[in-house]
């Protein structure tokens, strides 16, 4: 029987790869540029921390995660998200005792189960950030900025910013009475999803795709704010507008995890089937308490790599990126290829790409092999170039060949492309 991978999942191959690199390499240099240190926690944790950090009557904790129990006896899950981890390691490690705010970024799987459709893997990939120790609602809008940078720099087009204040613990209970009051004429009519968040997480009824059409006249939670509450709200999209990030208010969103406080936004984005939430997250003031250290506000995104690909495909966005190597060598003669090991180490010590055959293959064999490999040049030593002490060098793409000094091959190749490399920028 040949072996499957499980639903859910994906192999990332050859050929694709290069794009989720490319992906990858742009959030590491954008966070960079906005001061963001990288930072790797376990793939799996304690069931504790998520059933506290994410929320107990969340759908990921009630049916999404993979929990398993250990040797020791003890309960451990695969992380289903990335904030919890980071936080964890933020009180565990003291990261509150450097002077500055700690700002965080990371890169890696999570896990839910979830039913497998175009954009949704129950093994799938997140590019995250965690400012924590401030409340200033200028750090909420460099937050969401960073990721509106990250799509607009992959190449994608079409993004759009919605952002919401879900206010804080006491002021959502007091909205949750207002909201139930309305809600419950029309229990029975809306969906079992529906029904079930209506007693769990009512606020989360309002983001409800199947239903949207009966939420007219629904309370916002925007008119149940306080007066702090408004001033953060209202100073965050001062700065998004003072950044130039375009963003729209919706009243109704709000997220799966129960730790956001204040700010709540998602990147929204069509071409990737029924869902067009690639990304989101929030301020998180109370989680840092919730997890077991003192108090420290944060804020922090969630941005899925595997919607991002999905959207860079719809899009027919082919990012450029650097394949082939820059010379195939190719031996003829026994003495020759007795000769090749060290050369072709030689070229990758010197920073160079480079490539040989290792089956055997006739003399126009070679050649083919080394166009599909997507070569440079090939470099051709024979028998009488191996007395002489040179070694063939030609230009795959035009042709031309040269002879250059067998010891001073890397050094010969660096300096042609180099010398072409200039040529083309001033053309």
């Amino acid at each position: 029987m040949a072996f499957q991978k499980p639903p859910g999942t994906q192999d990332v191959l050859p050929g694709t790869v290069e794009v989720w690199q490319y992906v990858e390499k742009t959030a590491r240099d954008i966070c960079r540029r906005y001061r963001y240190r990288e930072i790797r926690t376990p793939i799996f944790e304690t069931t504790e921390l998520f059933q506290r950090g994410v929320g107990e009557t969340t759908d990921i904790v009630e049916k999404e995660m993979y929990t398993f129990t250990d040797r020791g006896n003890r309960s451990m899950t695969l992380r289903p998200e990335g904030t919890a981890g980071v936080v964890r390691s933020y009180v565990e490690n003291k990261l509150y005792g450097e002077p500055d705010i700690a700002k965080l970024y990371y890169i890696g799987p999570m896990f839910r189960y979830e039913r497998a459709q175009a954009g949704r893997y129950r093994q799938f990939h997140q590019f995250g950030v965690e400012a924590i120790g401030s409340e200033d609602p200028a750090l909420d809008a460099e937050v969401i900025a960073l990721g509106y940078q990250f799509y607009k720099e992959v190449g994608l087009s079409g993004i759009t910013v919605e952002i919401n204040s879900v206010g804080t613990p006491a002021i959502r209970a007091a909205f949750r009475t207002k909201l139930l009051e309305f809600l419950e004429p029309m229990r029975s009519e809306l969906c079992k999803d529906c029904q079930s968040r209506m007693d769990r997480n009512p606020l989360r009824v309002l983001d409800c795709k199947t239903d949207q059409d009966k939420f007219d006249g629904a309370p916002s939670i925007l008119d149940s704010l306080d007066e702090a509450c408004t001033a953060h709200f209202a100073r965050v999209r001062e700065c998004l507008d003072a950044m130039n990030i375009p963003y729209r208010v919706n009243p109704r969103m709000v997220r799966g995890l129960d730790y956001y406080t204040h700010t709540a936004f998602e990147y929204k984005a069509q071409g990737i089937g029924s869902i067009d939430t690639i990304g989101g997250g929030g301020r998180y003031n109370g989680l840092v308490a919730e997890i077991g250290g003192d108090d420290r506000p944060g804020v922090g995104l969630g941005l899925g790599l595997e919607r991002t690909m999905l959207l860079l495909e719809s899009q027919n966005v082919k990012p450029e990126i650097e394949a082939g190597v820059d010379v195939y060598l190719i031996g003829f003669g026994e003495r020759a290829e007795r000769e090749l090991p060290g050369l072709v180490q030689s070229l990758r010590r010197g920073g160079l790409s480079a490539e040989r055959d290792y089956q055997g293959r006739k003399p126009k064999a070679l050649f083919k092999a080394a166009d599909r490999a997507g070569a440079r040049y090939a470099a051709i030593l024979g028998d009488d170039e191996l007395e002489r002490g040179e070694i063939g060098l030609k230009n795959l793409a035009t042709g031309e060949q040269v002879q250059v000094a067998l010891a001073r091959l890397a050094e010969s190749v660096k300096t042609i492309i180099t010398e072409q490399k200039k040529g083309n920028e001033n053309q």
